[in-house]
């Protein structure tokens, strides 16, 4: 059955809600804010005295700021649960997300090994589907944990397809345990290798290299500074605490240490990072035992310089030497130096995002305006086809192993619901494998994408996604979302959630903000360090077009992104907070000054700084959102979000952003922080939880920006 006649009959009754102007007629009142403490606490940095009277909250563990952390949810979930919309809203995503959700599926053996969410399942099972179509379950992450927090990963498969090592995330903590499966036989083996951290398993003979730091101290474990990242090797059957030390940087703590093996066998890969932009580069030959010393394929942390393939001798290399929008390269292993690199796959006015492997062919994936381009090349570098998508969208999963025939990837774009395609490799043919049953009708909406200029007259892109026909009169509920960081591309991708505001007449705009990938490194990098005002200015540019377009006004425009995104709204609502009549800042980096003191925050100073530097201390205070919170000022209506096992960007920073905007808030528009309990960054968030937050989320828009008939068919 289509979507479309699934949607006619799922559908086909209408109920109306209309929501109040909050301004207007406000109707919900806030509970008493808990009282938070403050403390004679001030540091000098560089001669500037800056005051941090809620520093205790950082103590994550402490019973007071657990006891904080309880009378705030309860002020929070007071005042949403008085919505009177909110239950409708989530019944309706409740409705929405009950949909089968499915992974592009990767051969091991004779068989296919895919993710699968039947609807609302609090976790996606991992399927092996045989050569004849039988369907069985290999592992479902839903049996370990009565409340679904516990969420489970492929990390790597053997080279032979017999093993298969996962990992088991809890509550949504960056902590990995490493397990094993036979996957014949569907045995669990007896190893178990904990404290792993961004780390995936790449086999060798019979066993794989893997990351992890020391074991932290007890209490510590989601806000200590991780240091020592560590490169072991595993042998299958073995006690962890035999695994072989491949590498640890003794005399530099604060590095991260990943590692690949080349398809073929031959070579380990390692990747040195200081931080989360450039890496350096290394490689072991396997041939000579694990024992061998690594060998440097390039040298320092600026540049970034990915090992695709080995293939007769020669290391083809994704680079960004030379070239900021990146080029494929040929590298002798004999003599890897800059000099001796050949081109296979230029650089071009597009960006070249990744380069997969498979068949004997190279799949080039571009970003032509943010959008994906997929073409296919032999090993010299030879143009051989461009694949059809269906539209302009995001794609993902190209490539296979070396005697493949066919692989699996996924298309998506804001109003085409991922969908998974069998690409045939002999003819360049691509069918349907799996299709959404969505109750969704995408010929309703439409996407397009525009450009205006920032502060300083950059043209930036931006997509724009509403219903057909929709008037344009300065009327619309707006949800304006960005990120503007750590090359991080934002791309079109589908969401059932985003349906909440599109079917009732609202409008989502993304714009691809100076600080992300979807340029080059030209455009990260005038994003970043001492650059990072332009990331605000671009958003903030966004939000006038979007007003002077007449698709929205003060009134009637929220701002959201998570993480870095977080950080981004934050600055925004303090800089200019008469723009905006709601914010958004999820799990965001708040606090400029200390965020690289704890977990794996040392890990940003490349991208944002550090106040340890007098030099970028004064920009960093300059847009830091904590310490720009001003005294008679009135704010958006704001809801923070965060969680209590986010060990990545740790809730201190949350917890001290509501606590100084509440202190602060002239208006009568509510702060509100909305802590999950067992959850972290993220990933491995329980169904449950994520209809929960979306409902809240949608809830407070709607109320704070009023007006809107919500009309569902």
């Amino acid at each position: 059955m289509s979507r479309i006649n699934l949607f006619l009959i799922t559908f086909a009754s209408i109920f109306t809600m209309t929501c109040q102007n909050n301004d207007e007629n406000m109707s919900i009142t806030v509970m008493p804010y808990p009282t938070t403490v403050k403390q004679d606490v001030v540091d000098n940095y560089h001669g500037t005295e800056v005051a941090d009277p809620y520093r205790w909250l950082e103590v994550d563990t402490a019973k007071e700021v657990e006891a904080w952390v309880r009378a705030q949810n309860e002020v929070t979930f007071d005042y949403l649960h008085k919505i009177p919309f909110r239950q409708q809203l989530r019944d309706r995503y409740e409705e929405l997300y009950n949909f089968t959700k499915l992974s592009a599926p990767r051969r091991v053996g004779k068989s296919l090994v895919y993710y699968k969410n039947d609807g609302l399942q609090n976790q996606a099972v991992i399927y092996i589907v045989d050569e004849n179509g039988r369907e069985e379950v290999l592992l479902d992450p839903n049996t370990y944990s009565e409340a679904g927090t516990t969420a489970i990963s492929i990390a790597g498969i053997s080279k032979d397809d017999k093993y298969m090592a996962f990992s088991i995330q809890e509550a949504g903590s960056d902590w990995r345990t490493f397990k094993i499966m036979d996957i014949a036989s569907r045995e669990m083996l007896e190893d178990e290798l904990n404290w792993v951290k961004f780390s995936g398993a790449a086999w060798h003979k019979d066993g794989f290299f893997y990351s992890r730091y020391p074991e932290p101290e007890a209490g510590t474990e989601l806000s200590k500074a991780n240091s020592f990242h560590s490169v072991y090797y595993h042998r299958l059957g073995s006690d962890q605490s035999e695994d072989q030390l491949i590498y640890r940087d003794e005399q530099q703590p604060r590095m991260y240490h990943n590692t690949s093996v080349t398809e073929d066998g031959d070579y380990l890969i390692l990747y040195k990072a200081s931080g989360t932009d450039g890496y350096e580069t290394w490689y072991k030959p396997l041939k000579e035992g694990i024992a061998a010393n690594f060998l440097p394929l390039y040298q320092g942390f600026e540049q970034k310089n990915s090992v695709i393939d080995h293939r007769d001798g020669y290391f083809y290399v994704l680079t960004d030497v030379d070239a900021p929008n990146y080029r494929l390269v040929k590298v002798p292993v004999s003599n890897p130096g800059v000099d001796h690199w050949s081109e296979v796959i230029p650089e071009s006015e597009f960006l070249l995002e990744n380069v997969q492997t498979g068949g004997g062919r190279l799949y080039g994936q571009f970003l032509e305006k943010a959008t994906h381009s997929i073409y296919e090349y032999d090993y010299d570098g030879q143009q051989l086809k461009q694949i059809s998508l269906p539209g302009t969208g995001s794609v993902g999963g190209f490539g296979g192993k070396k005697e493949d025939e066919e692989f699996y990837y996924t298309y998506t774009s804001f109003i085409y619901p991922p969908t998974i395609f069998k690409y045939d490799m002999e003819s360049g043919e691509s069918e349907k494998y799996f299709e959404s049953d969505l109750a969704f009708n995408p010929e309703e909406y439409e996407e397009k994408q525009v450009s205006y200029p920032s502060l300083d007259g950059t043209m930036v892109s931006m997509f724009i996604v509403h219903k057909k026909g929709l008037a344009l009169d300065g009327q619309r509920p707006t949800y304006l979302y960005g990120y503007g960081g750590f090359n991080i591309s934002l791309t079109p991708s589908f969401s059932a959630s985003r349906i909440l505001l599109l079917e009732n007449g609202g409008v989502f705009a993304m714009p691809n903000l100076r600080g992300g990938g979807e340029y080059g490194e030209t455009w990260h990098e005038a994003g970043m360090l001492d650059k990072k005002q332009n990331v605000f200015d671009d958003f903030i540019a966004a939000a006038e077009y979007l007003k002077k377009e007449n698709y929205t006004s003060t009134e009637k425009l929220a701002i959201a992104g998570r993480s870095n995104g977080g950080l981004l709204v934050g600055a925004c609502m303090t800089q200019h907070p008469e723009m905006f009549q709601v914010a958004f800042p999820g799990v965001g980096v708040l606090d400029m000054l200390r965020y690289h003191k704890f977990t794996v925050g040392w890990g940003w100073v490349p991208e944002y700084g550090s106040s340890d530097d007098a030099e970028q201390f004064a920009y960093l205070y300059k847009y830091s959102p904590l310490h720009n919170l001003q005294e008679g000022q009135s704010y958006p209506a704001t809801m923070i979000t965060t969680a209590d096992h986010d060990d990545r960007v740790v809730p201190a920073h949350s917890f001290k952003f509501a606590a100084r905007l509440q202190e602060v808030q002239a208006g009568s528009a509510p702060v509100l922080i909305r802590i999950d309990t067992d959850a972290g960054h993220g990933a491995g968030k329980p169904t449950s939880m994520i209809l929960d937050e979306q409902a809240d989320l949608w809830s407070f828009f709607f109320y704070h920006t009023g007006g809107v008939e919500m009309d569902n068919k």
